[in-house]
Formats: C-alpha cells, sequence, structure tokens
C-alpha cells in the first residue's frame, strides 16, 4: 500500500525518473527526486490540480521533469531501481525532499538560488537545490 495510487508500471515509471534524474547522486539523491514526484501526486495546489497519478507527473506538459527526455529514462528500471521507487511511494522521506515540489542542478560551482519560481529553498544534496511552497499553500505536504 502507497501514500499514492500505483501500479507496477507506474512504479517502473517512477524509478525509471528517479534514475534519469539522480543515477550519478547516488541512491539517496534518487529518493530526494522520487519524493518530488510522489510530492507532486499528492499536492492537490499550484500547477500540481490535476496531476493524479504518476504519469500525469512526469508527462505534465508544460511542467514536467527532463529526465524523461534522457536515454537513461528508456530502459526498465532495475530491482533495485524499483525497490527506491516503492520506498518513497510508501512515504519515506529525506531532507530537504520532504515537502518540495521543485528541484533543479545549478551550473558547476553556483548555489542555490534562495527563491526559484518564487518558492523557498529547503536545502541543497549534491547538485540539486530543493524547494517548497510555502506553509499552508499545499495543505497535503504540511
Amino acid at each position: 500500500m502507497g501514500i499514492i495510487k500505483y501500479n507496477s508500471k507506474e512504479r517502473d515509471l517512477l524509478a525509471r525518473l528517479m534514475r534519469a534524474e539522480a543515477v550519478g547522486e547516488g541512491n539517496l539523491g534518487m529518493l530526494m527526486v522520487g519524493n518530488v514526484g510522489v510530492n507532486r501526486v499528492l499536492a492537490d495546489c499550484l500547477t500540481f490540480r490535476e496531476i493524479t497519478t504518476i504519469s500525469d507527473m512526469i508527462y505534465q506538459n508544460p511542467g514536467g521533469f527532463s529526465g524523461k527526455d534522457s536515454p537513461l529514462f528508456f530502459s526498465n528500471p532495475t530491482t533495485a531501481e524499483r525497490n527506491l521507487a516503492d520506498r518513497v511511494i510508501k512515504g519515506e522521506y529525506y531532507h530537504p525532499a520532504t515537502n518540495a515540489l521543485w528541484f533543479y542542478a545549478p551550473r558547476s560551482g553556483e548555489a542555490c538560488q534562495t527563491t526559484w519560481w518564487e518558492q523557498e529553498n529547503t536545502g541543497k544534496y549534491k547538485n540539486h537545490c530543493f524547494y517548497q511552497p510555502e506553509s499552508g499553500i499545499c495543505k497535503q505536504l504540511h
């Protein structure tokens, strides 16, 4: 049972996205990307009101993930990657992605912006900066 509805195809999509966006940041980096994805499915707010499935979240246009266009996205996930996706679908959260709806990778040597798309920076893990809405805007996350 998960905190969002899913089937094996949806879980595999999430695992592939996590790999495509953060394989170079190890398991923890992939888990944080998964947190952002799950949060977008949970959040009935901002530009995520119509996002109710993992597929909706990945392929949202505009606003989806660039990783879906990466060659890393197109192969089947490994058992380990599926297990990571299962963990975030079941509700495991990792700071600074706990309430985050966005992340980006700044250029090498650059710090995270204080805000991004008018959202507050919650921290950085390796090369990803994470951002969350203000408390009260997305009640499903806070």
